[in-house]
């Protein structure tokens, strides 16, 4: 999945309030950077060559872009290739050392731990912005304006293969009308996330179109008049012509619509989140990469997560982030665990 260039200048109001969020994508892909206009100052000289290699999470992978065009202008000596494989995929290379920097809609896992262990492969864990996982439907659904967590369980829940069809099954006033699905792939961050965070334990029903690519899924469900589908917040921002956001209601009754003020309050729960880049520890003292990370979690460019969908996240966390590089502390605050209720400010 390749976002066109307009997603990376979307003009979004960001509000960077204290966070208490509750702590997670995706296909096929990858890019090198161009210079652009416009570019932010970084301190690394004009003459810095080399290379980069990042790859990932598609739901990072618009940050990820953004950053290595407005890096790339004031450094054109250094190629950052930007490319998409999915949380799940992305770590996977990255394990194997085959690039520098992985982007990832979750904290990395035991399995994946284990993995870059048996490498000899150390990381630095950054959290870099903050995400709200987004339920869409198509812009003719009139009924679906707010669901529950527990109707989000109903409907994709391992048992509800099969059995939950229709959408009148999930509410009783809902129209009698079949119930077309669209999703993250089991390889996607974002489908862990979202599967443990409306209590799915981390699986799903099978029979829904699931891709890698959540350009498929805004395909899928705004051509599926009966379509419901979730990604990330930048995906819902470059397509809200033709999606509409369901509210959430996480139990209390209160219906709360996804934004980047309601992500950033800690509002929108249970399906807000960090995002993540994870540097290879022996890559971190490559001056290219160095730059290049640097330059990524400066908050002189914190708009540019703003600008492309996402919410920066707070200045008193970017800065224990800003230190856990330069003091190169490696490995995670999650220790394989879920980032569900979770505080960034109190783990790091």
């Amino acid at each position: 999945m390749v976002l066109s260039k307009k997603v990376l200048r979307v003009g979004y109001s960001s509000a960077l309030v204290a966070m208490m969020a509750s702590l997670a994508a995706c296909g096929g892909g990858s890019q090198t950077a161009t210079p652009d206009a416009g570019t932010t100052e970084t301190a690394a000289g004009s003459e810095l060559s080399g290379t980069v290699l990042v790859d990932g999470s598609s739901t990072v992978f618009p940050i990820s872009e953004a950053m290595a065009e407005e890096f790339g202008t004031a450094n054109p000596g250094v190629a950052v290739t930007v490319g998409v494989s999915g949380t799940g995929g992305g770590f996977k290379k990255f394990c194997a050392g085959e690039t520098d920097i992985t982007g990832a809609s979750r904290p990395i896992s035991q399995e994946e731990i284990d993995l870059c262990a048996q490498a000899g492969i150390e990381y630095i864990e950054l959290p870099i912005a903050l995400d709200g996982l987004t339920v869409v439907v198509n812009p003719e659904n009139d009924f679906a304006e707010c669901l529950t967590t527990d109707e989000l369980l109903t409907i994709w829940e391992p048992e509800a293969q099969d059995n939950i069809t229709n959408w009148n099954q999930v509410r009783a006033d809902f129209p009698d009308a079949p119930l077309g699905l669209y999703g993250a792939g089991t390889d996607s961050g974002t489908y862990d996330f979202f599967m443990e965070a409306i209590g799915a334990d981390g699986e799903s029903r099978g029979d829904y179109t699931a891709s890698e690519d959540d350009n498929v899924i805004v395909q899928g469900v705004s051509s599926d008049t009966n379509g419901l589908g979730f990604f990330g917040l930048a995906y819902f921002i470059e397509n809200q012509d033709k999606l509409k956001a369901v509210a959430i209601d996480s139990g209390n009754g209160t219906c709360v619509e996804p934004s980047a003020e309601t992500v950033a309050d800690g509002t929108y729960v249970p399906l807000s989140r960090p995002e993540f880049i994870y540097v290879k520890l022996d890559k971190a003292d490559d001056p290219a990469v160095a730059a290049f990370v640097n330059f990524y979690i400066s908050p002189d460019n914190a708009g540019l997560v703003d600008e492309v969908g996402y919410v920066s996240v707070p200045s008193e966390i970017n800065t224990k982030v800003i230190s856990r590089f330069e003091n190169k502390t490696t490995g995670t605050v999650f220790e394989g665990g879920s980032p569900i209720g979770v505080k960034l400010d109190e783990v790091l």
